[in-house]
C-alpha cells in the first residue's frame, strides 16, 4: 500500500514514516499542501494523511482537491479541538479524523481500517492473525514470542524481498536496539522449528526472505 503523509512538523514526518514502513507501507512525505498535491498527481497513492494547518495550501483544501479528482482515502490530522472541526473535515470529504497528540499505533490502525487491509494471512498450513497477534499451524495455536511474531510480520509485509539482519533488527527489535546482528539467526531458527522449514528462505551472505511460492 502506498500512503502520503503531509505535515509541516519534520519530526512528526520522520516518526510516522518509520512506523508505517515497519508495517510494510510505501511512504511518501510532504512538508506542505503544495508538495502534497504534487505527489498526489505524480504517484499512485492509496491513502493520504493530511495535517489540517499546513503552509501554502491547508489540509482541507488539499482534501477537497484530491477527492474531486480521485477515490483516494483521506485521513485528516489536527491539533484543533473544537467538535465542529471534525464535522467540517468530514464534510470536505475526509474519511477519518484524528486529533493530535496521538499514538502512532492508533493512526496505523485507523489507516488499515480505511484501506481494508487483510488482517488474516495464510501460508501453506500456517495462519497468521495480524490483529490478534496469533499464529496457527494446522488450526492449532502456536506458542510464539513477541519477537517471533514481529519477524513473521516483517517477512509478510516485504514478501519477495531479501531482508538483511540489520533491516530485520531495525523492524522487529526497534531502531534503538544495538545488539548483535547474529541474534536474528537464533530467533529465525526457533521460528522455523515452530512454523516449518520451508517458509523462510536463507540467502547466504545476504539475509532472509519469505518463500514466494509458499501461499
Amino acid at each position: 500500500m502506498r500512503i502520503l503523509i503531509a505535515d509541516d512538523e519534520q519530526d512528526m514526518l520522520k516518526i510516522l514514516k518509520a512506523y508505517f514502513e515497519k508495517e510494510g507501507f510505501q511512504v511518501f512525505l510532504a512538508k506542505d499542501g503544495e508538495e502534497a498535491l504534487h505527489t498526489f498527481y505524480h504517484e499512485k497513492i492509496d491513502l493520504a494523511i493530511l495535517d489540517w494547518m499546513m503552509p501554502k495550501i491547508n489540509g482541507l483544501s488539499v482534501c477537497k482537491e484530491m477527492k474531486k479528482n480521485s477515490s483516494i482515502k483521506v485521513l485528516m490530522l489536527t491539533a484543533k479541538s473544537e467538535n465542529d472541526d471534525e464535522l467540517t473535515a468530514l464534510n470536505c470529504g475526509a474519511d477519518e479524523y484524528v486529533k493530535k497528540p496521538f499514538h502512532p499505533g492508533i493512526l496505523i490502525t485507523r489507516a488499515k481500517k480505511l484501506l481494508n487491509k487483510d488482517e488474516v494471512v495464510r501460508i501453506k498450513n500456517i495462519k497468521i492473525d495480524l490483529n490478534k497477534y496469533k499464529i496457527y499451524k494446522d488450526e492449532e495455536e502456536l506458542d510464539v514470542t513477541k519477537t517471533e511474531f514481529e519477524l513473521i510480520k516483517c517477512f509478510l509485509y516485504h514478501k519477495g524481498s531479501i531482508l538483511t539482519r540489520k533491516k530485520l533488527l531495525d523492524m522487529a527489535w526497534g531502531f534503538d536496539y544495538f545488539g548483535e546482528e547474529r541474534t536474528v539467526d537464533t530467533h529465525i531458527r526457533r521460528l522455523r522449528k515452530k512454523i516449518g522449514e520451508g517458509i523462510i528462505k536463507t540467502h547466504r551472505g545476504l539475509g532472509y526472505s519469505l518463500e514466494e511460492h509458499s501461499e
